[in-house]
């Protein structure tokens, strides 16, 4: 790992080890720090105004589903994940946080009063994956309509989804109405045999 990180990595669990659950270390030296959920606000401002660290800019947020990962279930404590990418111009480094929310408790504070730009990307992550952001100040449905059923992301929504719409001519609107067609998986987990879908250490030399 480049100094830079390495020195990143001990400022951070020197001075937040009382949150910081454990440290990744990623491809190309990236680091991805985890915490605690109800911690994650608090530390965001710390890693915007200290100087040491200056992450002035979100460059993403987003939420991952665990629910099945590497062919095993998740724990529900820890089904969902909120990851943020910050980005410090001053001192030309990133940073990664992950912090876990429970399949039966998806909230966590909202990092809008840190980054404005967080507006967008919580609703994002709201309507794709069901988690709530405490104090956000409009906590809408993004990209699917308001009266969507369900958050398509999560990896137990049916593929055909619960309900079809359609136009219909007499009540001069969209009507909702129960999903027609029986739920299948027309995708295949593998397409063709080749190296990238090899486990380590086998190689088709074919």
């Amino acid at each position: 790992m480049a100094n830079m990180e390495q020195a990143l990595l001990k400022r951070l669990n020197d001075d937040f080890a009382d949150v910081i659950e454990s440290v990744i270390h990623g491809v190309g030296g990236e680091v991805t720090v985890v915490v605690r959920v109800d911690a994650i606000k608090a530390l965001c401002f710390e890693l915007r105004d200290r100087d040491a660290y200056s992450f002035e800019q979100l460059i993403d947020l987003c939420a991952v589903d665990y629910l099945e990962y590497a062919g095993e279930k998740c724990d529900p404590a820890k089904r969902f994940a909120v990851v943020y990418h910050l980005l410090s111009v001053k001192h030309n480094q990133r940073l990664r946080i992950k912090a876990y929310v429970a399949e039966d408790n998806t909230a966590i504070d909202s990092v809008i009063d840190v980054w404005r730009c967080a507006d967008w990307y919580e609703r994002e992550a709201y309507d794709l994956y069901g988690v709530l952001f405490y104090g956000h100040p409009d906590l809408r449905r993004l990209l699917t309509d308001y009266g969507f059923i369900g958050h398509p992301f999560r990896k137990d929504f049916p593929i055909s989804g619960h309900v079809e719409m359609r136009y219909d001519p007499e009540k001069k609107r969209v009507v909702y109405e129960p999903v027609s067609i029986e739920p299948r998986v027309l995708v295949p987990r593998k397409y063709r045999e080749d190296n990238r879908y090899l486990g380590k250490g086998e190689i088709n030399n074919g």
